[in-house]
């Protein structure tokens, strides 16, 4: 017979769930206040930036992004609609393609930055001091490691422009 979760593990994921929920709301909201698009398009246009040639495949793009993206191909179509990336054909496989980031979209990238990390701030690290932080993010890794995933990279210094989260 398999173990059901106790009492605390039951508790603890509702409340994971939703802080989360709560906790990208009112990111949202800020960034929208700041009239700034969807977290989704910092979040894309990041991860473009973050590659070596400022290029991904959609499916690349996908995997990376740290919100879920159920409609990529939505995104990307809205990102090469407003100038923030365009479309390009993979050399090699001709059906593949590849998203690559302009400078529109590492601008527009650069600017919302201020607003995100002040909602960072605002809603987690005014909460929490540095110690209480780093026992978050181990307690998270544990949590992500037992979903088979690897562990996550370390994050890179917060106070950058372009933040590895």
């Amino acid at each position: 017979m398999k173990r059901k979760p106790s009492t605390e593990a039951t508790s603890a994921w509702i409340r994971l769930m939703r802080v989360q929920s709560r906790v990208l709301d009112c990111v949202e909201q800020d960034l929208k206040k700041a009239g700034f698009p969807p977290l989704a398009w910092y979040d894309a246009l990041l991860e473009l930036s973050r590659a070596p040639s400022g290029e991904l495949r959609p499916v690349e793009l996908e995997r990376q992004m740290l919100i879920p993206q159920y409609s990529t191909s939505r995104l990307i179509d809205r990102l090469v609609d407003e100038g923030l990336a365009s479309r390009r054909e993979c050399k090699i496989d001709k059906r593949g393609q590849f998203v690559e980031i302009t400078e529109a979209g590492r601008e527009l990238q650069k600017r919302m930055w201020g607003a995100y990390s002040a909602a960072i701030e605002k809603y987690v690290g005014s909460k929490l001091s540095d110690a209480d932080a780093v026992k978050l993010s181990g307690l998270l890794d544990r949590l992500g490691c037992s979903c088979g995933e690897m562990k996550l990279p370390p994050v890179a210094n917060v106070n950058e422009s372009s933040p590895s989260r």
